[in-house]
């Protein structure tokens, strides 16, 4: 707490004066200062103090690092290099390091997100949905949105490059061709600027208008240190990463803060398992309880002995022999296992169970608890994907489609706002689908929710869906079979937590 209060007369400053002598504080009453002819005393200013702002003999190692650097400067070329290579080391060597990021884009990502389109027109719409599904597949666009998942894990960013490539099989041949963080960096001589920094040029307001993309990775065989790279223009280039800080222009990879945890967990499995290997064999140390010089055989100390496995062997006269024992650390390997786990997973918003893929502690309350927090992110992430590749892939494809004579629709001849469109991704599968059933049942029968939304949370179109029930009944009726439905009706529903709680997703 800071500020400046004036206007204090004689007898508070004698009464603040007396509180401070009890207190036996003088430093602090030196606060309470300064004369005017207009205020005789006035309290200057009143200092607060916070514990996390002080250095201490305690502290001062733990802040060492802590350091005022600009987001730009921070995330310099050399520290998102050093932890790049570190993130693939770990992904590429550590089983739950790749487990969780192979969840995480699973998850993010799944089989794709699928196009409704909304405008007026109708059979513009499924068109555009149909042309744009199949020319997707063609090019492997849920592959390279997973790659581009998995890369912003370990690398921190992933950039991709909308090319044309005339072999793929499709009318439109747009394709997406995704290239390394290190492939995006200044050419050899270019000092950086205020307008550009590390690859990257910006106009005055911040925007960027280019990137310069090395043609060879700096760690192929191939590459030589020679100005070998194409500047690109900034409407041909996806950059996928999180902004942590205002001005940041490079991402780091999400699973920073947990690198050394990564570690720590790797170094403790090392040591449990030699502690475990160490009693199972047939290891110990000699001992006697003879005094020095006493009874006892001479044995040289340190000097280790080779043993015989499944042998009766016999000590040296006056000795003993203890064998090892593994008490620590293999008794808290478990519950040490899951802390860490549970913390490196934090980082990523993601539960204990999802990144250990185990759910035997969880009840089913904790387990839909915990995944919601979950799930929110995933619904965030697939936000900021639709925004950042989906969208500009989207109509990247539209010009390209319209140039084609013919190929379009006509009311999709001319590309503006009014093309409306949302994605849809896969939905989440409930643990227990006869209680989700009801549930939603019962929000329709009460109007909270739409068949549109419902059919959302699955990651399905709505429209294409009643149109696919109508012909399965219409079929089912010409065949002379029945096509009612057996469902329980909300009177059957007797446990009302079913229903009071809104479903995982």
């Amino acid at each position: 707490m800071s500020g400046l209060t004036e206007g204090i007369d004689s007898r508070m400053f004698k009464l603040l004066s007396g509180i401070l002598s009890k207190n036996g504080d003088r430093k602090d009453r030196s606060l309470v200062r300064g004369r005017s002819a207009r205020h005789p005393w006035s309290l200057v200013r009143m200092l607060g103090r916070y514990d996390a702002a002080t250095t201490t003999i305690d502290n001062v190692r733990h802040w060492a690092a802590a350091d005022g650097l600009s987001a730009s400067a921070a995330n310099s070329p050399e520290v998102r290099r050093t932890l790049r290579n570190r993130s693939r080391y770990e992904i590429a060597n550590n089983s739950y390091a790749r487990g969780i990021s192979l969840t995480l884009a699973n998850d993010c990502v799944g089989t794709g997100p699928r196009l409704q389109m909304l405008t007026a027109d109708a059979f513009a719409n499924r068109f555009v949905e149909q042309e744009f599904f199949a020319w997707a597949d063609a090019v492997g666009l849920a592959e390279k949105l997973r790659t581009m998942r998995l890369a912003r894990v370990s690398d921190g960013e992933s950039f991709g490059l909308l090319t044309s490539n005339p072999r793929i099989d499709s009318p439109v041949q747009l394709d997406l061709k995704l290239v390394e963080a290190e492939q995006v960096t200044s050419p050899i001589l270019a000092l950086d600027s205020y307008r550009y920094l590390d690859g990257i040029r910006f106009d005055e307001h911040g925007n960027p208008i280019s990137y310069d993309v090395l043609r060879e990775h700096p760690g192929d065989d191939a590459f030589s240190l020679t100005e070998n790279y194409d500047t690109i223009e900034s409407s041909s280039i996806l950059h996928y990463f999180r902004s942590d800080r205002p001005g940041q222009i490079r991402g780091i990879p999400d699973i920073t803060p947990a690198l050394p945890l990564f570690a720590q967990l790797r170094r403790f499995t090392l040591a449990v398992l030699a502690a475990a290997e160490t009693a199972a064999d047939f290891a110990g140390i000699l001992y006697t309880d003879a005094p020095a010089g006493g009874e006892a055989d001479a044995a040289e100390p340190f000097e280790p002995i080779e043993l015989e496995k499944r042998a009766l062997l016999t000590m040296p006269g006056g000795w003993k022999m203890a064998q090892m024992h593994a008490e620590q650390p293999a008794t808290t390997y478990a519950e040490f296992k899951r802390e860490i786990l549970n913390e490196i997973a934090r980082c990523l918003n993601m539960p204990f169970n999802v990144a250990a893929g185990n759910s035997s502690g969880y009840n089913y309350a904790s387990g839909r608890l915990d995944h919601q927090t979950y799930f929110k992110s995933i619904r965030v992430e697939q936000s900021q994907m639709a925004r950042t590749i989906l969208d500009r892939i989207l109509y990247a494809w539209l010009r390209e489609a319209i140039l084609i004579e013919g190929y379009l629709p006509n009311s999709l001849r001319t590309l503006d706002s009014s093309f409306e469109h949302q994605w849809f991704w896969d939905g989440h599968e409930h643990v227990d689908p006869a209680k989700e059933a009801n549930a939603q049942k019962i929000r329709l029968a009460n109007h909270t929710t739409t068949l549109a939304h419902e059919y959302a949370r699955q990651g399905r179109d709505w429209e294409a869906e009643l149109k696919q029930r109508a012909k399965e009944i219409s079929l089912m009726r010409e065949l002379g079979l029945s096509a009612d439905s057996t469902s329980l009706s909300p009177g059957d529903v007797t446990d009302d937590e079913d229903i009071a709680v809104e479903p995982a997703e």
